[in-house]
């Protein structure tokens, strides 16, 4: 149900029109903000049919001041022609609409369904991700709006992958969900399934496709791809490069580290002191 965004889209009008000096016939705050509570407690209580009755008040409420603000404003400026086109997008959308409105503040929002019990939806935008076989250093990343199928984003994800590293990919190891990108893709091979004419090799490599999931998650929860706070699309697009940038940087500074302890180490067995410059002693 969209009643919490019936509330909030109520607000941002009735605040915008206020700071125009537009004087408003009613703003329904008092009546939409008891509407919304009664309709979570009917929800929760599963009495659907009240708590549908309250989503319509909302709804009405919506749609009063929407039309207020237009009669009283006769040239708004751009940002209230946004929140009015915005609100009208709201207030016509059904249940059924595949292009619905899902964020005020980021009107690009998008349901994206992923098929599992534990986790039916998530609200954003596709990400594609390509990464070696070998060391998992990420090749390919970019955001992707529209919630396009996966194999449709294959011939973008390769010539990113050309253009970043200057290789093009011989085999490309992905999903199921990428069937039917090998009939858009012709100089790379696109292995999704097994087959019985592979060699042991073959097999060991399509084995190593399952280290993406873990890169994908490290790159939600650690690299900040998991929320983004940049604005519009490209924002999104900048997001995901960035996270895609700290993860191999992360990779890049563990091995330094890594091979600085290991020196370290050595020369504590061979009772040997490094020698040590002051200048780099605060790095």
């Amino acid at each position: 149900m969209d009643s919490r965004l019936y509330h909030k889209m109520r607000r941002r009008l009735v605040k915008a029109a206020r700071h125009r000096g537009v004087e408003l016939r009613q703003t329904f705050e008092r009546m939409s903000k008891r509407s919304l509570l009664k309709q979570s407690r009917y929800a929760h209580a599963k009495q659907m049919r009240r708590a549908r009755a309250e989503v319509r008040k909302l709804r009405i409420y919506l749609g009063r001041v929407m039309r207020d603000i237009r009669r009283k404003v006769e040239k708004p400026d751009e940002e209230m022609l946004h929140l009015l086109a915005l609100a009208e997008r709201l207030f016509q959308q059904k249940g059924e609409d595949s292009n619905k409105l899902y964020s005020i503040h980021a009107p690009e929002v998008e349901c994206i369904s992923k098929g599992k019990a534990h986790k039916r939806y998530e609200f954003g935008c596709k990400v594609s991700v390509a990464t070696t076989s070998k060391n998992n250093w990420v090749v390919g990343i970019q955001a992707l709006h529209g919630n396009p199928y996966d194999g449709h984003t294959m011939p973008e994800a390769l010539k990113q992958i050309e253009r970043v590293t200057g290789i093009k990919p011989e085999f490309a190891f992905c999903d199921r969900g990428y069937r039917g990108a090998e009939k858009l893709v012709t100089e790379t091979q696109i292995i999704f399934k097994k087959y019985k004419h592979f060699s042991p090799s073959m097999f060991r490599w399509l084995k190593r496709r399952a280290a993406i999931e873990p890169i994908i998650g490290h790159l939600k929860h650690g690299n900040g791809m998991d929320r983004n706070y940049l604005l519009g699309q490209i924002g999104d697009k900048h997001n995901a490069l960035m996270a895609g940038s700290g993860r191999n940087l992360r990779k890049l500074l563990r091995a330094f580290f890594l091979f600085q302890k290991f020196w370290h180490l050595l020369f504590q067995n061979m009772k040997i002191q490094p020698m040590h410059n002051p200048q780099l002693q605060g790095f």
